[in-house]
């Protein structure tokens, strides 16, 4: 669902950049209050596994259209809300710069679409309620797949919603969000499906690292160590990205199909010096354009794509939470 940035407009484009950075700060503050540092590892390996899994378009059977993992309900679930939305824009970040995935002058909307939505509403009004008296196979699968297709759902809408205040005159919005709402049902409806999956394996490894989880009626004794999940995550992460991805979907997303449905064409054209410059910034930061090396097709370009931004990913949330002392709050008061 990422946008390109010929669907805003500038004013819309700088309104949610200013709403996802008031989020954002507001996340910082918050997660700089919290004080559990094994999170910092968590952060960095599920940050590298959204990435790496949102490679892997799956194809919605009957549509000639696929759809990936957004990945904010299932960050939440294991590092909270202001953690999750925090890692969500890392990996947005580096699909932005260094594989020009979504458009820089439209990656305040991304973040809003993909990462709040997701992160926020799904965590807090459904994770959180549901897991309250504790956690069972039944309630994460629940969970998972009501957050992922409601929140989807939202993100799809506000698509929709930005794309008609900007004026994309291409996209009529009565026939646009009519296009876009049944399809991200199904995407959000597998993406549920994905996420219960990886959050029950984590409650079977390592319950303690679910997040919002209440005092069950059961005791459950962890199967694998903190280390050995954390590899195991980064295990998978790898696999994903570098062998994984090329088996993913050829098919168009759900954004691009229902644009294709709707105006004839997976990409619009927009003019104004604003649209030149962030083209310009990401012609020079993306190394990897389109997660291949520049000017060729080979399928090592998407293994070594997958596999350094998966890299990155988990290299920029360990440094963003040194640099910006997040969990630490409990090991500085004792210091004191």
């Amino acid at each position: 669902m990422h946008m390109a940035d010929a669907l805003v407009a500038p004013a819309v484009a700088g309104t949610m950049y200013v709403l996802s950075t008031g989020a954002a700060g507001v996340s910082v503050k918050k997660v700089r209050e919290e004080s559990d540092e094994s999170k910092i590892p968590v952060m960095g390996v599920m940050g590298a596994f959204v990435f790496a899994t949102q490679m892997l378009n799956f194809t919605i059977p009957g549509t000639g259209s696929s759809g990936h993992l957004c990945g904010g309900m299932m960050l939440s679930a294991m590092l909270g809300p202001f953690a999750g939305f925090l890692t969500m824009i890392g990996v947005l970040l580096v699909q932005c710069l260094l594989f020009a995935d979504g458009g820089l002058m439209a990656l305040g909307c991304n973040v809003w679409n993909m990462a709040f939505y997701g992160c926020f509403i799904g965590s807090l009004l459904i994770w959180r309620p549901i897991m309250k008296k504790g956690a069972t196979k039944i309630k994460i699968a629940l969970a998972s797949i009501f957050g992922c297709v409601l929140t989807l759902q939202l993100g799809a809408f506000s698509v929709t919603i930005e794309t008609l205040i900007s004026g994309i005159t291409e996209l009529p919005f009565s026939t646009f969000v009519a296009t876009m709402q049944p399809i991200h049902l199904a995407i959000g409806f597998v993406e549920g499906l994905i996420t219960s999956a990886v959050l029950i394996f984590i409650h079977e490894a390592r319950p303690e690292l679910l997040w919002g989880i209440g005092e069950s009626t059961e005791k459950r004794d962890a199967k694998l160590s903190f280390k050995k999940t954390i590899i195991t995550i980064a295990v998978a992460a790898a696999l994903c990205g570098g062998v994984v991805s090329l088996f993913a979907s050829a098919f168009p997303d759900g954004l691009e199909w229902s644009m294709e449905q709707v105006a004839g064409t997976t990409e619009l054209e927009a003019q104004g010096q604003a649209y030149e410059t962030a083209e310009a910034i990401q012609e020079t930061t993306s190394l990897l354009p389109d997660y291949a090396f520049p000017d060729s097709e080979a399928a090592a370009g998407t293994s070594f794509s997958g596999i350094v931004g998966a890299l990155i990913v988990a290299g920029l949330s360990a440094a963003c939470c040194y640099a910006f002392r997040f969990f630490r709050r409990k090991t500085e008061t004792q210091t004191a």
